[in-house]
């Protein structure tokens, strides 16, 4: 607090916290502090130019510290009990000895831009752990941006010596492809009533799976999902498997009594085991790389093309003439592609 004098009257005004600098979030990012971890996502979460600047470079201190962690990607029909099978999951992994990080992907609204989750509690008891880290990443719009934010998070948690890396989607649709394209092994999450599930479920979405879990297999539902496990199978043994030299199957949980958490780690086991001997881990990963390559110069080139100044003055008025009919799309599009191309000439110039 600084005291202020102003016509004999004093005043206190507060000053404003130094900006943490990139060595000291590095520092408490390689210390395995939690603090330092959430300030990190936030600017890499941040739309702001400057912190986009502050963060890749960040990131490429980091860099040499990733890679290390088990990636799972985790998604789900609505009720299927994700939140509470991942915090019951991460709970045996930290005892376990493990360390759990959990990027819970939140969509935002397209309408006012608010994040459905917010800021609510999720997975309190798995939030506790010391051994744990629970983050919700609002996607903020586009899938281009969420790939960059989750991945480059991601990154962050490997280098603050997170084991394991969890992200999960809300639900069943685009995203998962996303998701698939970041992790390791990939579990999709039904519940009872394979026929009623299967018809919402688009076949994609079961080939991109490692392994599907029927959830709340317990009290008068556990002989419904050794049923629905059983359907499953029969429609996995037709589908082209998810990862090279592997056979997904179906098994059966429960989240709420522990029940099944011990056989699907030592699936997952056996899929690091048999893919790292086959190569087929590597693999990936290098994939996944240059996907990642793809979708971030796609997202600059967007990024610059709409904080140029030509384009943000030009395109209010170009959307109303297309609104109006003077200008077809075809023609607003080439308009505002020209003034971008001569912008760059001109900032070259």
């Amino acid at each position: 607090m600084t005291e202020n004098q102003s016509g004999g009257k004093k005043r206190f005004v507060k000053r404003k916290k130094d900006p943490v600098s990139v060595t000291e979030l590095k520092t408490g990012i390689l210390n395995g502090d939690r603090s330092h971890l959430a300030k990190a996502i936030t600017l890499i979460e941040s739309n702001a130019e400057e912190h986009y600047a502050i963060g890749q470079e960040l990131l490429q201190e980091l860099l040499p510290h990733t890679g290390k962690s088990f990636r799972i990607g985790i998604t789900g029909v609505p009720g299927a009990g994700k939140s509470t099978f991942i915090e019951q999951f991460g709970e045996m992994l930290c005892n376990e000895g493990l360390r759990v990080a959990v990027l819970a992907i939140d969509p935002s609204s397209s309408i006012s831009g608010g994040s459905i989750l917010g800021d609510k509690t999720r997975m309190e008891q798995l939030s506790k752990n010391p051994r744990a880290f629970v983050r919700p990443s609002p996607t903020a719009g586009t899938l281009g941006g969420v790939h960059r934010k989750t991945n480059e998070t991601l990154l962050l948690c490997e280098a603050a010596g997170y084991d394991f890396i969890i992200i999960e989607t809300v639900g069943v649709g685009q995203s998962e492809v996303m998701v698939r394209q970041m992790v390791d092994f990939f579990l999709l999450l039904v519940i009872t009533g394979a026929g009623d599930e299967l018809q919402g479920m688009k076949k994609g979405i079961m080939e991109l799976a490692d392994a599907l879990l029927v959830n709340k297999a317990d009290g008068e539902n556990k002989p419904l999902a050794e049923k629905t496990k059983r359907e499953l199978n029969q429609i996995l043994h037709f589908l082209i498997p998810a990862t090279k030299g592997w056979s997904s199957k179906a098994y059966t949980c429960s989240s709420l009594k522990n029940e099944g958490l011990i056989e699907l780690w030592e699936v997952i086991r056996q899929f690091e085991k048999q893919t790292k001997e086959q190569g087929v881990f590597e693999e990936r990963r290098l994939d996944q790389r240059q996907e990642w390559f793809h979708t971030m110069l796609k997202e600059r080139i967007l990024s610059d093309f709409f904080f140029q100044k030509s384009i943000k003055s030009s395109l209010p008025d170009m959307e109303e003439r297309v609104k109006t009919g003077d200008y077809t799309t075809s023609q607003a599009v080439e308009v505002l592609l020209k003034q971008y191309k001569a912008g760059i000439i001109h900032m070259n110039s």
